[in-house]
């Protein structure tokens, strides 16, 4: 027994895998050709897309916001876990990257569900707005530049809805959060991020040891 959070090494972190994560042949593939990526480890993990797909089926989410979709796997995940009338829009920057993302959202059959935008993430957040989508969307996964993510939780907040879902990701920082002179501005904004949430009362607050951190908000 124990009344913290267990570590898991790697004969319990396999443990956990082959008793729990239901991963899809199709999300296999995609996991293993993102793997050769060179920038692989933005690659979630798994059960964390595992949880976040359960998220939306507990929430009964029907519209959902992704800034930083990658390759695709937290959005494919996501969009499988929608009813038929939902919708998700992916927002991203690069072509090469979310070109992946489509052939396995086609191969899926969840293309119609998914809207990508290509443009900075703040731009397309400040459209919604303007396009009159503040306070529409049920659940919001970041998952972007670290370094705006104090400004992702600010737009973020006018868009979701009143008992929506935001999502934070990679919010331990593979313990970088601990460096007390940060080298990096990526690192001081997850702190900055981690320590504005704890005070903000717009929001209820839980950060998962999940993957690389994972902080569920629910705006008030």
């Amino acid at each position: 027994m124990s009344n913290r959070t267990l570590k898991l090494d790697d004969a319990l972190y396999n443990y956990l895998l082959d008793v729990s994560l239901r991963e899809t042949p199709l999300l296999q593939r995609l996991r293993a050709e993102t793997a050769a990526l060179p920038e692989a480890q933005w690659q979630i993990a798994p059960e964390q897309g595992q949880f976040m797909a359960l998220l939306v089926q507990l929430t009964g989410a029907r519209r959902l916001l992704e800034v930083g979709t990658f390759t695709g796997y937290s959005a494919l995940c996501m969009a499988q876990a929608l009813p038929v009338d939902g919708k998700l829009l992916c927002c991203d920057i690069d072509p090469k990257y979310t070109a992946i993302a489509r052939r396995y959202w086609e191969e899926a059959g969840v293309t119609p569900l998914i809207e990508l935008r290509l443009a900075p993430a703040m731009e397309t957040m400040g459209a919604l707005v303007r396009e009159g989508q503040a306070g529409t969307f049920d659940l919001i996964f970041i998952d972007a530049d670290k370094i705006n993510y104090p400004a992702y939780l600010e737009h973020a907040l006018i868009l979701a809805r009143p008992g929506g879902v935001i999502l934070f990701d990679n919010t331990l920082w593979s313990g970088r959060v601990l460096e007390a002179r940060p080298e990096t501005a990526d690192t001081r904004a997850i702190q900055s991020l981690n320590r504005r949430l704890k005070l903000d009362q717009r929001v209820d607050l839980s950060l998962l040891p999940l993957g690389d951190g994972l902080t569920l908000c629910r705006k008030r």
